[in-house]
């Protein structure tokens, strides 16, 4: 996801290319920057990176849980080895997120 660094605004953003960056305005605050549109790393700042799918999950019935979509994340070939390992066992289901919705056993 992308924000504006000044505000936190995630919705009113424009974009330009211009060569190799994405020229960005927040509209909500007036605030400019710059970003690369490739993904990096955001533990060891590496380039290599593999976009894959991670599933949007929800509670529908009782404890039924259901994957009603998926995101893109970016994920590091060094530092997320082990998930992409997993991912590329599993293929072509997408990824589950670490923390599924639980029912509340006050309910």
């Amino acid at each position: 996801m992308i924000a504006c660094p000044s505000c936190g605004e995630d919705e009113r953003l424009a974009g330009t290319p211009d060569g190799h960056v994405i020229r960005l305005a927040c509209e909500a605050c007036g605030e400019r920057w710059e970003r690369t549109p490739r993904p990096s790393c955001k533990q060891c700042g590496g380039a290599d990176t593999q976009a894959v799918p991670l599933a949007i999950v929800e509670k529908s019935r009782g404890t039924q849980l259901s994957v009603v979509g998926t995101r893109t994340i970016h994920l590091c070939s060094q530092c997320d080895a082990a998930t992409l390992a997993a991912y590329h066992r599993n293929r072509p289901n997408p990824l589950m997120p670490d923390e599924l919705p639980t029912v509340d056993p006050a309910t």
